[in-house]
């Protein structure tokens, strides 16, 4: 019998992407194809609204971000309007997040913007080592002046902002770029805007990220991309910042969600700090 007094465990993917063959650069193909054969099947005729969210439903997963990417110089660009319309299946389980390239678009507010007023967006997604920039170039570089602009935006609108943070496997990547620490200015300058630092800042800076996710009130981590059951070895005071903590499974690099939870679940950690990072701060960033 279940117990009435202890709620059901809602869990959330914080980091899931999509995409066609089309929208992805020869390089990253080839790059799937030769690293995980069956990585390429998930770009393929798998990539529809109902088997992503059966397959959610497989693992046990209740809702999921999904994302677009706007980095033509390193993986593609999955537009906005496609990842928009995918969601648009399934809108009480599928949440999407925008992305805009501020090295190359003219003005990446006013598209911000559009994303969520015309296609009901919910967050934005910036690659700094694929396309090239650092987070905080607004303070210094004139011709990025602009980020400053698009950040107002998503601090306006309420968006969460995800970083990718660390390592990347990906030719074209600069790993100059992904180093967390750059994000610590605009949790300064921007102190109302959510902060979302993806992978945790992956291999050289899993500390910085640490005390980054300690030290500000709006900065998080998802650990999207880390094999969660070496979690305390990366962060081993885990469990003192479990509220700032973002489960995401990076799908469909990692396919195995389900393995990943199960994985969360058996850490050494609360059950108040699991249920926290599965799905609890997610709800409460998501404001469901």
């Amino acid at each position: 019998m279940p117990n009435p007094s202890k709620p059901e465990l809602q869990i959330i993917d914080f980091h899931i992407h999509i995409g066609l063959r089309k929208h992805f650069n020869p390089s990253i193909l080839q790059l799937f194809g030769m690293s995980n054969p069956a990585l390429e099947d998930q770009i393929s005729e798998f990539m529809k609204p109902d088997n992503i969210v059966a397959m959610l439903d497989g693992h046990g997963v209740s809702r999921a971000v999904v994302l677009a990417e706007d980095s033509p110089k390193v993986t593609g660009v999955v537009p906005n309007d496609f990842v928009a319309e995918f969601c648009s299946h399934y809108p009480d389980r599928l949440i999407p997040y925008a992305s805009v390239d501020p090295t190359e678009n003219t003005n990446p507010a006013r598209t911000l913007e559009k994303a969520v007023t015309e296609l009901e967006m919910r967050g934005l997604k910036l690659y700094p080592s694929y396309q090239h920039f650092y987070p905080n170039a607004y303070q210094e570089d004139s011709s990025l002046r602009k980020l400053r602009q698009l950040y107002e935006c998503a601090e306006n609108l309420r968006l969460p902002v995800m970083f990718h943070t660390g390592t990347s496997v990906f030719p074209g990547a600069r790993l100059k770029y992904s180093n967390p620490l750059f994000l610590d200015d605009l949790a300064v300058d921007f102190p109302e805007l959510k902060i979302i630092m993806a992978h945790g800042g992956r291999g050289p800076w899993f500390s910085t990220a640490f005390y980054l996710a300690r030290m500000h009130a709006n900065v998080f981590i998802d650990i999207s991309g880390l094999p969660p059951k070496n979690l305390l070895n990366y962060f081993p005071k885990l469990e003192s910042i479990s509220e700032k903590v973002l489960f995401g499974s990076d799908w469909p690099d990692t396919l195995n969600i389900g393995a990943n939870i199960e994985a969360v679940k058996h850490l050494a950690i609360s059950d108040r700090a699991k249920a926290q990072i599965l799905g609890g701060n997610a709800a409460r960033i998501l404001e469901l």
